[in-house]
């Protein structure tokens, strides 16, 4: 790791130059990273304050740097073992120098939310970035709906979740279905059909592919946990029928209680494993890919 005395001063001399010396001494960085094939894990200007006064009014430019640095490690790290150590820090500069830059406080959020190893899972964090962006924007009703998410997803915190989405609901070019889900939320709790409208809303909300991408793989796992409790179920109904558990799914069709053999959405078949337990086979797909139950 190069030592942070070594570049420090030329730091503070090349930004005296204006904030295309900063970009300079970062691609300098980062190229002499590169060739000692070593993963940068430190920031050498770590202080969003300080960076901001040693931008010399490129503030944008250099939000967009970071920006597309935090994206970088994000990407990276998912592939690695390392952590994602620059994550938070490379999101607080992005703002500090961009506190209009929106997209950053909403998609940074999402990043810092996602569990290991897709991600850090580190939803205080998240919260803390959005919190600094309603400070900015305390009207922008896309980031209460982050924030109810975050406390809905990952805190499993409902009644903060429904306070953030009632917040939200207030507040220029905000849906009716805020508050609709604010008081649905506060209601009921963790139910599985509000998750999947909020996955549902993040997906239509943005064109990232990561985003979206990462949304389809959460609308799938909810399906996913609806096919094994409606399993579970036709399990029960086949054992009170036939006074016997069933020892295969095959036992569920003949009797008229599935059509075929059921599998995910993505066409990965459901097993039947130890005291009746329901799981699904990542191994083995095949070409049905719906439940297949009798109405």
């Amino acid at each position: 790791m190069i030592p942070v005395r070594r570049w420090l001063p030329g730091a503070v001399l090349v930004a005296l130059v204006g904030g295309y010396g900063i970009v300079c001494l970062q691609k300098c960085i980062d190229d002499a990273l590169a060739d000692r094939g070593t993963e940068q894990q430190l920031l050498y200007l770590s202080s969003p304050q300080w960076v901001k006064r040693l931008a010399m009014g490129y503030d944008g430019l250099l939000a967009c740097i970071y920006w597309t640095r935090a994206v970088q490690h994000f990407g990276r790290e998912r592939l690695g073992t390392q952590g994602y150590t620059l994550l938070y820090p490379l999101l607080d500069i992005t703002t500090t120098l961009d506190p209009e830059f929106i997209w950053a406080y909403r998609f940074g959020s999402i990043f810092l939310t996602e569990e290991p190893p897709r991600g850090p899972g580190q939803p205080e964090k998240a919260i803390a970035l959005l919190q600094k962006g309603l400070q900015q924007h305390p009207d922008d009703w896309r980031l209460w709906y982050d924030l109810g998410f975050v406390y809905y997803r990952s805190l499993k915190d409902y009644s903060r979740a429904a306070e953030a989405f009632y917040s939200g609901a207030d507040k220029p070019g905000a849906g009716p279905w805020m508050r609709v889900m604010a008081a649905q939320i506060a209601a009921e709790g963790g139910s599985r059909r509000w998750a999947r409208f909020l996955w549902t809303e993040l997906y239509n909300s943005t064109k990232d592919r990561m985003v979206r991408d990462n949304a389809l793989d959460h609308l799938a796992g909810l399906q996913v946990d609806d096919d094994i409790e409606i399993l579970h179920t036709l399990l029960e109904r086949y054992r009170k029928q036939t006074g016997k558990p069933a020892q295969s799914f095959q036992e569920l069709v003949a009797a008229g209680l599935l059509r075929r053999l059921p599998a995910d959405p993505v066409g990965y078949p459901y097993r039947l494993g130890p005291q009746g337990r329901v799981r699904l086979d990542p191994q083995s797909p095949i070409t049905t890919s719906t439940l297949g139950r009798e109405k």
